[in-house]
Order: C-alpha cells, then sequence, then structure tokens
C-alpha cells in the first residue's frame, strides 16, 4: 500500500523503500488543538492515503528507538484538516517510562488519553480501523494480541477520509521514526453485538 501514499506535509528528510519508511523528524513539530495547553501546532510531517471505503482496518509496526527527547513521538494518523484529525503514538517521556496514548481532536480541541508504559519497549503495533464515521484504536506489541486503545466517533469522518503515519518532535530535538509492515484490508473490528441500538 506504500505506493498510495501521498505527503499532506512533506518532511525535510526521509526515505521510502519497499516495505519500509523512515521520517526523520524537525524540531518544535506537532499536533495540537487549544485544550489545556491553550497553544496550536499544526505541522507535524503526515504521509497518507484517500479513500472513500467505509469498513477497513489498517495496521502498520512503528520502531521509536531512535527517540530521546520528552515528547518525540511517531504513530497512525487520521488528519482531515488542522480541527479534524486523530493520532495514536508513543511519545518519549524520560528514561525510566513513555507514554502510549492518542488524541482526538474535534471542531478544534484536542483530547489526549494516555497510560505509561516501560522505557525499554521501543517497538509498538497500531491497527485503525473505521466503520462509518466511527473509528477503533488498538496496539500491540506482537502484531498479532492487539489490545483497545479507544473508540471514537469523528464529527467530520464521513465520506472521503485521508489516513496514514506521521512522526514529530514538539520540543528541541529531533530522531528517525521507522514504519515496516505496513497493511490494509478487511474491517476487523466487527459491528457491537450487545444491547440493540435505541429506536
Amino acid at each position: 500500500m506504500i505506493e498510495h501514499l501521498k505527503w499532506t506535509r512533506e518532511p525535510v528528510q526521509y526515505t521510502i523503500a519497499p516495505g519500509r519508511i523512515e521520517i526523520t523528524t524537525q524540531p518544535h513539530t506537532d499536533l495540537w488543538q487549544r485544550t489545556y495547553y491553550h497553544f496550536r501546532n499544526d505541522n507535524a510531517p503526515l504521509l497518507q492515503m484517500e479513500t472513500a471505503e467505509q469498513y477497513f482496518s489498517f495496521v502498520v509496526k512503528t520502531d521509536f528507538s531512535g527517540s530521546h527527547h520528552r515528547f518525540d513521538q511517531c504513530g497512525i494518523v487520521m488528519y482531515l484538516n488542522s480541527e479534524n484529525w486523530l493520532k495514536a503514538s508513543v511519545e518519549y517521556e524520560n528514561e525510566t517510562f513513555h507514554h502510549l496514548g492518542s488524541v482526538v481532536t474535534n471542531h478544534g480541541y484536542s483530547d489526549w488519553a494516555t497510560t505509561a508504559i516501560p522505557a525499554e519497549e521501543r517497538v509498538m503495533w497500531y491497527r485503525f480501523s473505521r466503520r462509518e464515521d466511527d473509528y477503533c484504536i488498538e496496539c500491540s506489541r506482537d502484531g498479532e494480541r492487539f489490545s483497545q486503545m479507544r473508540v471514537c466517533h469523528m464529527l467530520e469522518g464521513v465520506g472521503t477520509i485521508r489516513f496514514g503515519i506521521y512522526a514529530c518532535s514538539p520540543e528541541e530535538s529531533s530522531f528517525t521514526a521507522v514504519f515496516t509492515d505496513l497493511q490494509l484490508g478487511e474491517c476487523v473490528w466487527k459491528a457491537h453485538d450487545g444491547q440493540p441500538a435505541d429506536a
């Protein structure tokens, strides 16, 4: 699927080869809108593909061994425009732990949901699934057993969307993020089989 990816914002330094993508971040690059910190930053490089498919799952393996400074990050992204997007990543925090988390931004306001993971974990898989305008983000240490990170609704996430990968360094830092094992296929996030929807 690499051949279908296009830069939404092209980084200064990167390599794209069969089965492998490397992005070297620039300092002070990030995705965030307003909430709590009050600032807005919208300049992270994004490599995405466009689709109108309503049901699919996208999987990628990320290696962030090169990260070394607070908030260095790489992961998956669905960037529609500056005020409507989501991302999931591991963010470097310190030599003891990192933050595994996700951000959903609807109409210009970001949230941030995280959990701490040991700093020695330097590889993470993500699976991003779509069911119409609802989305599921999962993560995995081995690419086989995935755990749900969050389910969300995107207010502008109908019709044609763009999704893919990103990397950035919000502070004075730079590192090279490595993406491999990209897969796009049938939606594995099945319809809810619990209580019926409200009439």
